[in-house]
């Protein structure tokens, strides 16, 4: 990465394999990290030229892994070509012979690209790329004036918002980072003045304090409750453009930018890793972290330790993304295959766009750290040391009032430990990856835009309606002693499924208490309800796990390999465990899950004056440095 020191910070903003592994063996010697420059001159930077000759060689008709880049099914495409291969441009010196080459070749992708959909995020990634090569006195060299002229037409933030009230056209709220973004640049390009980046400027940021409330994060949704990884990267994405494009950062962005540290610097690991739950996440939960804390770092929301902690993670997942997200089988990041699996909004139809559009994240965030004179640098040895110093748990307020939505973490050795009370809203409550129940890299995982009960309750009721205790959390309270953490909430109704937002059913209602402690957390619900009496045809709790050589003895089962050692539970009929491997819908973001617990109680009869307790216990190996 030894070119970008010479550029302006401005115009570089805008820019063992895992067949048989699971996401805690990245391949990585926690002991022999290396730099950033390391990673992005030996790693990335040859990843993006192996594409750009694939490109050239067979245009559109390029396939990665058996699947067509080119199949229109990606609507962001030609936007994250011309960003990615701005790289190997602003990388490569003059004077080198590939210079004239990636010079010749970028031309060539604008035009074979021109005609294809490119919407929203791409077009920001179009405008972006072309700014930065404007600044470094290239852009008429890169792009031919008959086609500059054309995507002076085409890349705009009016395809997706409506000119008039600015009102977003089909598309989640964080999409007003992106118009404004567009906006912004196109004005920085000659191509119309500041009045709609300043008119959408103000809308995204009227929008963003009205539904992030007093604590500072955005809601997914118009006011509904949804907080998952946008929630707290958001932030990071809008101050990235105010550097991007020379906007001063404001006080109260500061301080949203700070929560946003918070949450992410108690979540620091070993391995890399970042968010693992909600939508959008796999190497995406990664470089959410990535993209915060250089923001922050950057704008001096850090100090010094914290910078030096968080360049170290930086490193972590950068390396993470080469031996463990890359798969060198497949010429490609893996997402989708060898028991991975992510949301259909990333399918597999998107391969060439996801890895273009990763590699740019990693390396303009580590462009970040170059600026600030940190990436030609071993990360700190003192590390592990300082993660050993992070607070066991932490209770993070996203909202509080007729609804709480909040994260609890929990540290065990170097396991980390969410339990996000953040209600799926519209079209995700039924999706196990927002569940109120816990999530742990590689230990404890969801199925995106799957549903099947992990580790929570589903009730069938006589007349056919199926709740389960997910979407209307109040009164959570959050207690500490020693080792030990207690969290306790209730929902006074229940969410009835078939719906695409969360219905609530008041026919029963329930208090849940967790607990965790090394090595164990425990579940604990009880039911009631003010019928005179509630029929209950079935209810059915699945536990996907990691772990295999599952034995069932008295409703208690052990593990004979894997993190999870045991899992027991209360209240239900029986338990089965079966051998799945990975089958459909039992995959996750980093793997196969191996074996399927099943636990099920029938012809339940609850009236006014009982309470149905349910219960279940996890035990695991905690995951301790050396």
């Amino acid at each position: 990465m030894k070119y970008f020191a010479s550029l302006p910070l401005a115009l570089i903003m805008a820019t063992a394999t895992p067949q048989t592994t699971l996401a805690a063996d990245t391949g990585t010697d926690r002991h022999e990290a290396v730099s950033l420059d390391h990673l992005v001159d030996e790693s990335l930077l040859p990843k993006l030229a192996f594409y750009f000759d694939r490109l050239l060689e067979e245009g559109e008709d390029l396939t990665l892994d058996d699947t067509k880049a080119f199949s229109g099914k990606d609507k962001f495409l030609p936007g994250k070509i011309a960003i990615a291969m701005s790289h190997l441009l602003l990388n490569t010196p003059q004077d080198d012979p590939d210079f004239e080459r990636y010079l010749q070749g970028y031309r060539e992708l604008a035009d074979i690209t021109l005609d294809d959909t490119n919407e929203s995020w791409g077009i920001y990634y179009y405008v972006s790329a072309l700014y930065r090569l404007q600044q470094a006195g290239l852009l008429e060299r890169a792009v031919r004036p008959e086609t500059l002229e054309a995507l002076k037409e085409k890349a705009d933030w009016r395809q997706f918002v409506d000119e008039d009230d600015l009102t977003l056209i089909d598309l989640p709220t964080n999409y007003y980072g992106v118009a404004f973004s567009i906006a912004r640049l196109r004005h920085l390009l000659g191509w119309e003045d500041a009045s709609a980046s300043e008119r959408l400027l103000d809308k995204m940021m009227a929008h963003y304090q009205e539904y992030s409330g007093e604590y500072g994060f955005s809601d997914e949704t118009e006011g509904e409750g949804r907080f998952d990884r946008y929630s707290v990267l958001l932030i990071g994405e809008i101050s990235q453009r105010f550097i991007e494009t020379g906007l001063e950062v404001t006080p109260r962005m500061r301080e949203w930018l700070r929560n946003a540290v918070d949450v992410i610097l108690v979540r620091l690991n070993q391995e890399g890793h970042g968010f693992s739950y909600g939508r959008s996440i796999g190497p995406y939960g990664d470089t959410a972290f990535l993209e915060v804390l250089s923001a922050a770092a950057h704008l001096d929301v850090l100090n010094d330790e914290e910078k030096a902690m968080a360049y170290a993670f930086a490193t972590r997942a950068t390396q993470r993304y080469v031996d463990f997200w890359y798969d060198e089988e497949m010429n490609s990041v893996n997402l989708w295959e060898k028991g991975r699996t992510t949301d259909d909004y990333r399918g597999k139809h998107r391969i060439l766009g996801e890895n273009l559009s990763l590699t740019h994240q990693h390396l303009y965030t580590a462009a970040i750290w170059d600026d600030l004179g940190m990436a030609d640098e071993r990360p700190t040895d003192d590390y592990a040391a300082w993660l050993d110093r992070l607070p066991r748990s932490t209770l993070t307020w996203f909202a509080r009032g007729e609804y709480d939505r909040a994260l609890v973490t929990y540290r065990d050795g170097d396991r980390v430990i969410s339990l996000p009370l953040i209600n799926g809203g519209k079209s995700q409550h039924m999706n196990n990856p927002y569940y109120p129940i816990p999530f742990s890299n590689a230990m404890l995982e969801g199925t995106p835009d799957e549903d099947y009960p992990q580790l929570l309750p589903r009730f069938t009721l006589k007349d056919g309606d199926e709740l389960i205790p997910a979407a209307f959390i109040e009164d959570v309270e959050y207690t500490e002693e020693g080792d030990t953490l207690q969290v306790k909430y209730r929902q006074s109704a229940l969410d009835r499924l078939g719906k695409n937002r969360p219905k609530e059913d008041d026919r029963l209602s329930v208090e849940t208490e967790y607990t965790f402690a090394p090595g164990a957390i425990t579940r604990t619900d009880n039911y009631r309800t003010e019928d005179d009496s509630l029929e209950i045809d079935e209810i059915v709790m699945e536990f996907a796990s990691f772990s295999e050589a599952a034995e069932v003895n008295d409703g208690q089962v052990t593990f004979g390999e894997g993190a999870v050692s045991g899992f027991s539970t209360e209240g239900f009929d029986e338990c089965e465990a079966e051998r799945v491997d990975g089958e459909p819908p039992y995959q996750t973001p980093v793997g196969p899950l191996m074996t399927l617990v099943s636990c099920e109680r029938t012809d339940v009869t609850l009236k006014a004056d009982d309470t149905l307790r349910l219960s279940w216990t996890l035990e695991y190996t905690p995951d301790r440095s050396e």
